[in-house]
């Protein structure tokens, strides 16, 4: 018995634009709820959680530019004058 590829339509609407802005939209959310944990855990003035929280932060930035970058890409690609 064949095994189906579950992430096959996913995979599709991550490379549309549409995907691309859901994502970034997911991670800037996801960036603006770090940071709320960032404040809380500096008003605690506890640096464990403070650490803890700015190191959670790192890859969801990573994440928003890598899809920025992606998007950019596409308007160079669709757009050939502003190259």
């Amino acid at each position: 018995m064949a095994k189906k590829n579950r992430s096959a339509p996913a995979k599709g609407l991550r490379g549309s634009k549409v995907g691309l802005a859901l994502s970034l939209g997911s991670s800037a959310l996801a960036v603006i709820r770090a940071s709320k944990q960032v404040r809380r855990a500096k008003g605690s003035h506890d640096r464990l959680n403070t650490a803890d929280a700015v190191a959670g932060m790192l890859p969801l930035i990573t994440s928003a530019a890598l899809v920025l970058r992606q998007l950019r890409g596409r308007r160079r690609e669709n757009d050939p004058e502003t190259a």
